[in-house]
C-alpha cells in the first residue's frame, strides 16, 4: 500500500474513496478531512479510502488504481472530491480543469459511483454540463453545493449524507431524509444533486 494512501474502516459493506488536493503531495498532513473521514469510520461504521492528488495527473493516477488496482471498486458508492474551483471546474496547483475536462478523464470509469463534492467549491452546472458529465462517466449522480466554504466546512453535513447511504439504498431517500434531518445547513450550502 502506498504511503498516501490511507484506509479507515470498521469492515462495512460499502465505502468511500476520498481525493483530497493538496499544495504537496510530497508533505505529509493530516487535514480536517482525514479527521472528519475518521470519525465517520469510528462513529458509523462507514469505512473510506483516503489519498491526495496535487495535480490532474494525480487525480487521474488515483482513480486508475482504485480502478484496476483495488478488488473492492463495486463496493464503492460515493467518491468524494475536496478540491478548491469555480462553478463548473476544479483547480489542482493552480490550474483550473472545467468539468467537461473531468468527465473525459473518467470517460466511462464511475457506472453507478455518485461524485461528491465537498464545498471547497461550489458546484453549479447547468441542465446541460451536468447531462454530458452523467452521459460521459457513467456515473449515477454528481452532487456537491452551490455554496463555497467561505469559512464554512460541509464536512458534518457530508458526514451525514455518506451515513445516511449504509441504511438506504434509494438515492432519492436519501436526500430526502438529509433534507428532513438537516434542513437548515442542506439550505444554508444550498445542496444540489444532478442525476
Amino acid at each position: 500500500m502506498d504511503n498516501n494512501l490511507q484506509r479507515y474502516s470498521h469492515d462495512p459493506e460499502k465505502f468511500i474513496f476520498c481525493l483530497e488536493a493538496v499544495p504537496d503531495v510530497e508533505n505529509e498532513t493530516t487535514t480536517s478531512v482525514v479527521k472528519s473521514l475518521e470519525e465517520l469510520a469510528f462513529n458509523q461504521g462507514v469505512g473510506s479510502i483516503y489519498k491526495t492528488c496535487d495535480s490532474i495527473e494525480g487525480l487521474e493516477e488515483s482513480l486508475g488504481a482504485l480502478l484496476y488496482d483495488d478488488h473492492n471498486f463495486k463496493n464503492y458508492e460515493i467518491i468524494y472530491l475536496v478540491m478548491p474551483g469555480e462553478g463548473n471546474n476544479i483547480c489542482l496547483n493552480n490550474y483550473y480543469y472545467s468539468m467537461e475536462e473531468v468527465a473525459e478523464l473518467f470517460e466511462g470509469k464511475l457506472k453507478g459511483k455518485i461524485l461528491h463534492f465537498a464545498n471547497a467549491k461550489p458546484l453549479d452546472l447547468n441542465e446541460e454540463e451536468a447531462q454530458y458529465f452523467l452521459d460521459i462517466t457513467g456515473a449515477k449522480a454528481v452532487s456537491g453545493y452551490g455554496f463555497a466554504s467561505g469559512g464554512m466546512s460541509s464536512s458534518g453535513l457530508d458526514k451525514a449524507f455518506f451515513s445516511l447511504f449504509e441504511d438506504m439504498d434509494d438515492m432519492f431517500e436519501i436526500v430526502e431524509e438529509l433534507h428532513q434531518k438537516y434542513y437548515a445547513l442542506c439550505k444554508m450550502l444550498d445542496f444540489r444533486l444532478y442525476y
